[in-house]
């Protein structure tokens, strides 16, 4: 019964536009359109979850509509799924700073910025170990941060952007003496499991296998401590995987990101300014702004390349000698 009552609930989805507002949840949506737990838990969390980094109880309507039309209503090719085959760390630190080096950029580790100063022809930098002058200044931090860096009045609510809130996500990395599953991903309904990636490769594993359970909106599992975190996410893995069961754990490793994700829930909308600021030299980028989707890598090169984008138009209609890049 609940799969009938999912066509229904699909075409209004792919009708919402723009009514899907960011007043309410994504639940309470789901069950006006005759969506009772299990489908919410079997099908619509299966794909809120590690998309908005929160359940369909607590996600704004608006923007968990955008990610099903985005990702599964609109194209035919849409939800194809794509990750990482080598560390994340060679995939976008090392390639960003080699193609950085390229240009003749010097890129800065470990300089922090404390505040950001408008001057009367450019952006002063206030750093631990001095200040830097610059035509332009994309600020991409996250949005605690971001609103103590910022001068005053250079965003809107921007003594609110802390309201934003954040969501974590916990990874928990689990190797076997030999390989237990034979799919390169695989999603867990019913299971403290959540979505599973075979990371043999990335790991650099000659034998074995390698698989990082990822865990979003993973508030409980924060606080769980990393031994019995662990104990459950072995248990778990063998439960739906018999191989498993066997094999012998070689390796456990937890890791957290308390603050991962802002918190997309209803009224986050009105919280996440767009690229230019009250100060046309100092733009914004980050997942957490006002780029239309949710705190994805997708939203956030979506704002980086905005933020590019205002900063050299500005810099082309300085008078100015060539900016001195300074990250």
């Amino acid at each position: 019964a609940e799969r009938v009552r999912l066509g229904p609930a699909v075409l209004a989805l792919r009708r919402l536009g723009a009514a899907a507002g960011d007043r309410e949840t994504f639940a309470s949506w789901l069950a006006a359109h005759g969506q009772g737990p299990g489908a919410i838990e079997r099908l619509w969390d299966l794909i809120t979850l590690p998309t908005v980094n929160l359940p369909a109880s607590e996600a704004s309507l608006g923007m968990a509509a955008f990610v099903f039309q985005t990702g599964l209503l609109h194209d035919a090719d849409a939800a194809d799924l794509g990750w990482a085959r080598v560390p994340l760390g060679r995939l976008h630190g090392d390639a960003a700073r080699a193609a950085l080096a390229a240009t003749g950029a010097r890129v800065e580790l470990g300089r922090a910025v404390r505040a950001v100063r408008p001057t009367a022809d450019g952006v002063e930098l206030d750093t631990d170990t001095g200040t830097v002058d610059a035509d332009a200044v994309v600020i991409a931090v996250p949005h605690p941060a971001a609103a103590g860096i910022l001068p005053p009045g250079t965003v809107p609510h921007q003594e609110r952007l802390a309201h934003l809130g954040t969501s974590p996500i916990v990874n928990v990395n689990v190797v076997y003496d030999r390989p237990v599953m034979s799919d390169p991903v695989l999603a867990a309904v019913d299971s403290p499991v959540q979505w599973v990636f075979d990371h043999t490769e990335a790991a650099g594993l000659g034998s074995g296998q390698a698989l990082t359970v990822s865990l979003s909106a993973a508030r409980a599992e924060l606080a769980t401590p990393a031994p019995q975190l662990a104990d459950s996410v072995v248990a778990a893995l063998a439960a739906l995987l018999p191989a498993a069961g066997s094999a012998r754990v070689l390796h456990t490793v937890v890791s957290r990101e308390g603050a991962a994700t802002f918190r997309a829930a209803p009224g986050s909308a009105a919280l996440r300014p767009g690229p230019v600021t009250a100060h046309r030299r100092i733009a914004l980028a980050g997942a957490w702004t006002d780029t239309g989707w949710p705190a994805t890598m997708e939203g956030a090169v979506r704002s980086g390349h905005a933020a590019a984008h205002h900063a050299l138009q500005v810099i082309a209609s300085s008078t100015r000698s060539p900016l001195e890049v300074s990250a």
